[in-house]
């Protein structure tokens, strides 16, 4: 491997074996490390070794020891054909340039010398890369560096065979491919910081834990010997080496590099943990309740790893032009030396004509010489790599940059689609709101002669703790007797519903119904009594639950949920760059409203008492008038709208991201990161636009430079390797983006209307 291209195509054909989880290859060292499955189908190393060989690299298996002692014989920076490269260049560029060394005998034949060490064993890799590749019937940028320096390097031997006359070409030869594998080197070591965030994030759990034997003493063992149910004895500053819960003690814990909360949390008795957090101030025994791949961080990893290892779609032109990228530029550099050899009067006239307006090089004398320098240095700038990285180096710092504040991006796509975004929909409950309401108030309705003698409270009790939905959690905590209630099952997005038999006397059981006014409404019930109550609290943002017994009325309950800190502000941000913000929500309509005030959204744009149905209708029909939709819900209910819509953001907690098919994952309740993302993917699709503009701009210009003579072959060699440190530096400006939240920005389609 030679560059980062070259980096990519091993990843892509690794990931293609069924069973590979992850690969990671370093282009500084040529290691690979492939993490595969337990369930390989079947594959062998082998396979992968095979599968290397077919994209026309070599490979082999080492184990880790030797893999140590490979990597502990490599100098510390850098290798020695590289220093040889240099310092053989270094002394023809002062042969030729200083000490006016270039027409004497020895100076040729040492040049002659060194130029060729350097040909053939600095730039081995170029070689064997192109033979490789023509072994396939394919070819790459190996195959031009290869072709452009043996072009400069053959020319000089034949001149100094044929009596020296004429400026011989070694210091060119020797240039490019010293210069070249220099900026390969370079790019390497840039490359690596686009993957600091997942290296710190795989450095997180510590390799070792204090477990508590059964006699309660401790023992310090590996990670790895730590199985389900163990405890695990954590004291202040201590890392977290597995998921798990507090079964003894209290303590704060620093969760910022796994889910960018800021605050440190306090845990207590029962209370989650997570690998790779820290303990802070007290000691605290754990119960290890997940292990390995089963780890919120392992999770988190794999989901970082999986977007910096995606494609975008805008990745698809770059990659149909790189892949005839090669041949067109060697037929180009052909018909160039042909044009400089049969017809130079001509050339000579195009070179004349631009010369005034560009510069006035010097040319070589001889025509034969002219073509074969003209030829060398259309093979030498021309740099598809640069075309190949500018999408998935950009996507690559922007997975990480987002992973840093605590998003998740499931893939390219997904950073795509984010940055044309220009509609927001909001489900209320967990995502506006804090997620955990409380009862606030309850009526009861006497005074109906057939009212069933039933507790309206216990019949509410009874079927709410069957559910996990919030509201129904905040009146499961009513303290009172359930009743013994059968064939209870939730409808979802309406309420829940169960039979309930007191005596073997009773002719038929109650039907009993917690749930949305209008979904009891519509079964009979009549709320007419109730009107003042529900009044009151909708005004005042409260949710309102029916209970029901058959068609009878028997109570209200008022539920209410606070704002989450903040939550106007993000409305406003968005509001601000130019989005449209809607609110969808199953609760009373002057309950929305209440809401909606409160946050800053237009009542024209809340959409109230929605069934479970109507979250992906809101979306698809803000989709039929041309509106790219971001949908952000809690993942309890809103699966649908996510999958429908053109953006999902799950607002979710990182144990639940195994459970999340969302485009974008806030490991933190907090939504003030939503803006933030969108941002950040608007910016990187700038980046990636400038790249492909850069890539497309650098050979369209350049290689016509080159054909007419305006550029050696030496200076071609800098401006290739300047091209892929250009994309990548631009790149890797995202790691240092910060939001502008205060700076409104335009998007098609954008004004806020009542859709």
């Amino acid at each position: 491997m030679t560059c980062q291209n070259c980096v990519r195509h091993v990843r892509e054909v690794l990931q293609a074996v069924p069973g590979v989880r992850r690969v990671e290859v370093d282009l500084s060292t040529g290691e690979t490390t492939v993490n595969r499955s337990m369930e390989s189908n079947g594959h062998t190393t082998q396979d992968l070794i095979d599968a290397v060989a077919a994209a026309g690299f070599t490979a082999r298996a080492v184990s880790a020891g030797v893999e140590a002692s490979t990597a502990s014989r490599r100098p510390a920076n850098w290798d020695q054909p590289l220093i040889l490269g240099v310092v053989v260049t270094l002394f023809l560029a002062a042969g030729e340039w200083i000490f006016g060394w270039h027409g004497m005998a020895w100076f040729a034949w040492t040049g002659f010398v060194l130029g060729s060490l350097v040909q053939f064993h600095t730039g081995r890799e170029f070689y064997v890369g192109a033979w490789n590749q023509l072994k396939r019937r394919r070819s790459s940028m190996d195959t031009l560096v290869a072709l452009g320096s043996t072009a400069a390097y053959l020319l000089s031997v034949a001149m100094l065979f044929r009596g020296g006359e004429g400026h011989l070409h070694f210091l060119d030869a020797a240039t490019i491919v010293t210069v070249i594998r220099l900026g390969h080197w370079i790019e390497a070591r840039v490359s690596r910081r686009s993957e600091d965030a997942l290296r710190s994030l795989m450095a997180l759990a510590p390799e070792t834990a204090l477990r508590q034997e059964k006699d309660g003493s401790e023992k310090r063992v590996p990670v790895s010997a730590l199985g389900l149910n163990d405890a695990v004895v954590l004291r202040p500053g201590d890392a977290i080496p597995t998921d798990g819960t507090v079964i003894e003690g209290e303590s704060a814990v620093d969760e910022a590099m796994l889910t960018g909360e800021s605050m440190p949390v306090d845990k207590r008795l029962h209370d989650r943990l997570y690998a790779g957090t820290h303990n802070l101030n007290a000691r605290i025994v754990m119960l290890v309740t997940g292990i390995g791949e089963q780890t919120a961080l392992a999770r988190i990893i794999e989901a970082v790893y999986r977007a910096q290892t995606s494609r975008a779609n805008i990745q698809r032109l770059a990659d149909r032009i790189s892949s005839i990228f090669v041949p067109l530029v060697i037929v180009v550099a052909l018909l160039t030396a042909a044009a400089w050899m049969f017809a130079p009067e001509t050339m000579l006239g195009a070179h004349a004509a631009l010369a005034g307006v560009l510069w006035q090089p010097r040319l070589p004398e001889a025509t034969w010489v002219t073509a074969l320098m003209h030829l060398a240095a259309v093979l030498i700038v021309a740099c598809p790599c640069a075309m190949g990285l500018a999408t998935p180096a950009a996507i690559m710092v922007s997975a990480n940059t987002a992973a840093r504040r605590g998003i998740l991006v499931r893939d390219g796509v997904a950073l795509e689609k984010a940055g044309y975004i220009d509609t927001v929909v909001f489900d209320k409950t967990g995502t506006l709101t804090v997620g955990e309401p409380r009862l606030m108030r309850f009526v009861t309705y006497l005074g109906d002669d057939a009212r069933p003698a039933l507790d309206e409270m216990r019949v509410a009790v009874s079927l709410a703790r069957m559910s996990s939905h919030p509201v129904c959690k905040a009146v499961a905590g009513y303290g009172c007797e359930p009743y013994a209630i059968r064939d209870c099952r939730e409808i979802r997005g309406r309420g829940m519903e169960a039979l309930l038999e007191l005596d073997a006397f009773q002719t038929e059981p109650y039907v009993l119904r917690l749930g949305s006014l209008k979904w009891l409404g519509g079964l009979g019930t009549d709320f007419s009594r109730a009107v003042p109550f529900i009044n009151e609290w909708a005004a005042k943002g409260g949710t309102l639950l029916g209970i029901a017994v058959n068609q009878h009325l028997m109570g209200v309950i008022a539920v209410r949920d606070g704002l989450k800190p903040g939550a106007a502000e993000v409305i406003d941000q968005l509001r601000r760059r130019g989005c449209l913000v809607c609110m969808i929500t199953g609760d009373h309509p002057a309950s929305a409203r209440a809401i909606a005030r409160e946050v800053g959204i237009d009542e024209a744009n809340v959409f109230a008492e929605a069934g479970p149905d109507a979250k992906p209708e809101l979306v698809a029909n803000l989709q039929s008038s041309g509106r790219r939709v971001a949908f952000v819900g809690d993942g309890i209910n809103d699966a649908p709208a996510l999958e429908r819509s053109d953006l999902g953001i799950a607002v979710q907690r990182a144990s639940d991201i195994s459970r999340n098919a969302s485009d974008l994952v806030l490991l933190r309740s907090d939504i003030g990161v939503i803006p933030e993302a969108l941002g950040l993917a608007r910016v990187t699709l700038r980046k990636i636009r400038q790249n492909l503009f850069w890539a497309f701009f650098y050979n369209v210009a350049a290689i016509p430079l080159a054909a007419l003579g305006f550029l050696s072959p030496m200076l071609c060699a800098v401006l290739m390797g300047f091209s892929d440190l250009v994309v990548l530096g631009n790149a890797l400006t995202l790691n240092w983006w910060r939001p502008q939240l205060g700076a409104p920005v335009k998007v098609n389609n954008a004004e806020s209307q009542d859709p």
